[in-house]
């Protein structure tokens, strides 16, 4: 009929049925453009003839009273009349020959209106006849309504026009299309049925159907590509299925994790408490990737230990826990042993830095089968990632708090130095003065008395003076207390010629910027008192931690303290005291067996009121 190719007939049929629709719209386009502008001459012609009833009533009126703006009014409607008359919409709407009807008649109002009706309006009202121009206006309005039926004759003449073009047009165009439904049903639905049936059953999972197609046109070629496209998934449809579904659970599975970093992000960063704002992550993480239990060890450049800083599980209270109404990281021994370890697990170590500094290790234990697959790691990566962000934002926090201590104390301590100690001073050196000076009179007994008195009043003042100044300048240079403890025990190591042992076990951020400075001055006095008065030849310095209590202990082999009792108007004990009673804790001095002092301190840590007096006497009654 048209070649075997679908192409082609399709071609033919939607360029026939084109320029059918050009030539329909090319007619269309030029009728309408003939009809343009007629409802607007009909609409203007049909207005004059009420115009020209206006026209005669006002007129008549006219002959009885003429006020000024009554005629006014009169002679700008006649005017009114003369351009609608000539309207370019009905110039337009009229043939341009003048031997057509339409403009015949046009022309015969026209005439009517310039010759016999205007003159006799414009002329005196008394000197003309009503009859007349009423007979006028008359002929003038039947001339023309038989103008507008024939522009209305005309314009539908036109659209009748169109519309059997338009009419042709269809049958022409649907003449076309039902000769082509013949072909395509036989050409083009029957094959797509046939090869919609071999979808449906590829849709199934039933690979065996063919379509089986005979011809050399576009759909029997699809036919035959069906057929091998249905043979080369029956082939690879088992293998794609296992492993699509195995990429969907690692999408799934990366999804949450990416959500369950997000949230962790908020929660790091807005939580001062890196335990309990890590260890539910931790958790969650591991219930995600099937991994677990993780441990976060923290690191110190000072030190070459690493701290323990978290664990998911543990069967037995961590030491460094500060809330004991929390169980989250605590575990049943059965479920304890369930946990990939030596035997069944392997261990991954993930550093946790900065751009130039090591802040920790993440301890990571899986399973050996399956493995930790290469999203699972990146993922703990990315996590790495963000406990730093958390550790180092932490760290700095900590460093600016002991910066503004310092600063304060110094602004302290200068202000002491400037006013008190000055006078001070000053009154030691009067007194030095005075005694120099003595007297001669009878009572110089009584003078040197009171003199040694003002002395010795002075002195105290002085030194506990000195003391606070001491205080008050004394900053933490280094990254914690430990490190600090460990510069001052060498340091008065030295002074003592003899090594002094330290024994520190104190989680990290258990103390407070203020607690440590309290801590770490009654350790610097009670060394500085050893050294003065001890006579020692081994000094011990312990520092230990038992949740939620932290006890610091100095001790010496020395000559102890005289009747086994506290020095009166010893002031660095007093100072001692006082920074003892700031920490809330107590603070005990006394002789050890056989020989010797032991300076000790216990107090809860403001970050231990956490946990409930009834937790703590049931865990020392245990």
């Amino acid at each position: 009929m048209l070649g075997n190719s679908l192409v082609h007939r399709i071609g033919a049929v939607v360029t026939s049925i084109s320029i059918v629709a050009l030539v329909n719209i090319a007619i269309s386009m030029a009728i309408s453009a003939s009809i343009q502008g007629s409802a607007t001459a009909i609409n203007v012609a049909g207005s004059l003839r009420m115009q020209s009833y206006v026209l005669f009533s006002d007129w008549l009126q006219a002959q009885d009273t003429t006020p000024p703006i009554e005629e006014t009014e009169r002679l700008h409607r006649i005017d009114d009349f003369t351009r609608r008359l000539n309207n370019p919409a009905l110039v337009d709407a009229l043939p341009q020959t003048t031997d057509h009807p339409l403009a015949q008649r046009y022309q015969v109002i026209i005439s009517a209106w310039q010759h016999n009706i205007r003159p006799t309006l414009l002329a005196s009202p008394s000197s003309q006849n009503p009859v007349e121009l009423r007979a006028n206006i008359a002929s003038l309005v039947a001339e023309i309504e038989v103008l507008v039926t024939q522009l209305e004759e005309r314009t539908e003449a036109r659209v009748r026009l169109m519309n059997l073009v338009q009419t042709i047009s269809l049958v022409f165009a649907a003449l076309v299309i039902f000769l082509m439904m013949i072909d395509i049903k036989n050409r083009v639905i029957k094959p797509l049925g046939r090869l919609l049936q071999v979808a449906y059953a590829v849709g199934r999972k039933d690979f065996d159907q063919r379509a089986n197609l005979e011809g050399k046109d576009e759909l029997s070629k699809l036919g035959k590509a069906f057929d091998q496209m249905t043979s080369a998934l029956a082939v690879s449809y088992s293998t794609l299925e296992s492993e699509a579904s195995e990429k969907t659970r690692e999408l799934e599975k990366s999804h949450a994790a990416l959500e369950l970093l997000h949230k962790a992000s908020r929660s790091l960063y807005s939580s001062h408490d890196l335990c309990g704002g890590a260890i539910p992550l931790l958790q969650n993480l591991e219930e995600l990737l099937s991994i677990g239990p993780i441990r976060l060890f923290l690191h110190d450049r000072n030190s070459p230990d690493m701290v323990e800083a978290i664990t998911t599980a543990t069967v037995e209270r961590p030491y460094y826990c500060k809330d004991h109404d929390c169980n989250a990281c605590l575990v049943t021994p059965t479920a304890f042993d369930c946990l990939p370890n030596d035997t069944n697990g392997r261990r991954l170590l993930l550093p946790i830095q900065t751009a130039n500094t090591l802040l920790g290790t993440l301890e990571v234990w899986y399973r050996k089968e399956p493995g930790l697959p290469d999203i699972s790691r990146r993922l703990l990566e990315t996590l790495c990632d963000q406990l730093a962000t958390a550790i180092f934002l932490q760290n700095q926090i900590t460093e600016q708090q002991q910066l503004t201590l310092a600063e304060e104390r110094a602004v302290i301590a200068r202000e002491l130095h400037d006013s008190l100690a000055q006078s001070l001073s000053y009154l030691k050196m009067q007194v030095a003065r005075l005694r120099r000076v003595g007297s001669a009179n009878a009572n110089e007994s009584l003078h040197e008395d009171i003199l040694n008195e003002l002395s010795t009043g002075l002195n105290s003042a002085y030194r506990q003076l000195r003391e606070l100044l001491t205080t008050f300048r004394l900053k933490l240079d280094t990254p914690d207390l430990g490190t600090a403890l460990r510069e001052t025990i060498t340091e008065f190591g030295e002074r003592l010629e003899s090594q002094i042992h330290l024994d520190y076990h104190l989680p990290p951020r258990t103390l407070s910027a203020n607690e440590e400075i309290h801590v770490l001055q009654i350790v610097r006095e009670a060394l500085a008192n050893t050294v003065k008065h001890a006579e020692a030849t081994r000094v011990e310095v312990e520092v230990l931690f038992d949740s939620p209590k932290v006890s610091v202990v100095i001790r010496d082999n020395g000559v102890g303290l005289p009747d086994g009792e506290q020095p009166a108007q010893h002031y660095g004990l007093i100072i001692m005291q006082d920074r003892a009673r700031t920490l809330g804790g107590k603070l005990m001095v006394h002789n050890v067996t056989p020989s010797g002092v032991e300076v000790s301190l216990t107090f809860v840590p403001q970050s231990r009121h956490l946990i409930p007096t009834k937790n703590l006497s049931e865990q020392q009654a245990s």
